[in-house]
């Protein structure tokens, strides 16, 4: 039997079966098995097939990465060219866009880069099309787009997060606050400091068993499913932010549009007549969660045309100068900082203090 039947029949199985305390044991195993064989089926063993494929793999460049993931025909060669004036081939028949298109958009002073991905069809979790390569170049995005056409049914943006998920992308999630740890004996130690509504000792055990892991430490700090502790054990999930970008506005009703605008994560755009770019590119930044510092020369004014710009979780004063140069810290004595991040402008600063959005820095060298 192949791994697809393989996951088919368990997938049936778990359909079949009803959820309640009394089964969550069983499910939980069933979970464990269809992850496993999920990771076989896009890791492939032995060294030949799948690879990334033609035109697949593009070169980072700029501070993050924006990839457009869709069916094919939504519009998303359409919106990289009217965003970034790089021609991505747009026609009205399917499957126009047959490799990754890359563009870059200048945005706050940040250069980042956006990729056109081929169209996605139903399937490609379990590597129908091209859909393994454009997930894999998905993974290594700092943010997805998720294009979809207002005209067609909704069902289409469950359909592509179920494709994403089963490639081990968690959209819009941050990942759950579980500390595993393997040790070489002593059993299974579960611990938790909330209540447990999902999992108990027994079902934690049974995953883990799957897994043939007998001896480990396992604390709990959030009301945790089974599918957040097997996330954890596979230890291969990216948490990605997603926009849902509701294209062919033009085409529809205001009160239509009304109730679009009630979808969570989602901005309504028309890429064909650049309607509100504006809001979808502040968006963007939003959930890229970028910061900008800004540099000044001792007895000069500061540098605002160009921006250094870090992630807002790394951007302590050591980050800052390692962006500019590691040689900077070699001789890094204190540094002056204005703006929202300090109580007296300026303020003198160490290396370890965190910077906020549009903070200006001056660098004090040693003597």
């Amino acid at each position: 039997m192949s791994v697809y039947e393989k996951i088919k029949e368990i997938e049936a199985e778990m359909a079949r079966t009803q959820k309640n305390k009394a089964t969550s044991f069983h499910l939980g195993t069933l979970k464990a098995k269809l992850a496993k064989l999920r990771r076989e089926l896009l890791t492939p063993s032995g060294g030949g097939g799948g690879g990334g494929g033609v035109g697949f793999d593009v070169a980072k460049t700029g501070v993050a990465r924006v990839g457009f993931v869709g069916f094919p025909s939504v519009g998303k060669s359409t919106l990289l060219t009217k965003l970034t004036g790089v021609y991505s081939e747009a026609a009205s028949y399917e499957f126009t866009t047959l490799t990754t298109v890359p563009g870059v958009v200048m945005y706050k002073g940040a250069k980042i880069q956006m990729l056109d991905l081929p169209g996605i069809i139903e399937g490609a979790k379990d590597g129908k099309g091209r859909g393994r390569q454009v997930i894999a170049v998905a993974r290594t995005c700092s943010l997805i787009f998720i294009v979809l056409d207002v005209l067609k049914s909704l069902h289409h943006k469950k359909i592509i997060e179920r494709e994403l998920e089963g490639f081990g992308i968690r959209l819009n999630k941050q990942p759950p606050a579980i500390i595993f740890k393997k040790k070489e004996k002593g059993g299974i130690n579960m611990t938790a400091s909330v209540s447990m509504t999902y999992l108990d000792l027994d079902s934690v055990k049974a995953i883990l068993s799957e897994y043939r892991i007998h001896n480990a430490d396992i604390s709990f700090k959030c009301d945790a499913t089974a599918d957040d502790l097997i996330d954890i054990i596979e230890g291969n999930r990216m948490y990605i932010p997603a926009v849902y970008v509701l294209n062919k506005i033009d085409q529809i009703s205001i009160e239509e549009l009304d109730i679009i605008y009630r979808i969570p994560h989602s901005i309504p755009i028309s890429a064909h007549h650049g309607w509100n770019f504006d809001d979808l590119l502040e968006k963007m930044w939003e959930y890229l969660d970028l910061v900008r510092i800004y540099t000044k020369p001792k007895g000069q004014l500061p540098d605002y045309t160009q921006p250094v710009v870090m992630r807002r979780g790394a951007c302590t004063v050591e980050d800052f100068c390692n962006s500019i140069h590691k040689s900077i810290l070699k001789e890094f004595k204190n540094a002056l900082v204005w703006g929202s991040s300090v109580k007296h402008n300026p303020q003198k600063v160490g290396k370890e203090h965190t910077l906020a959005d549009e903070d200006v820095v001056q660098i004090v060298k040693k003597t």
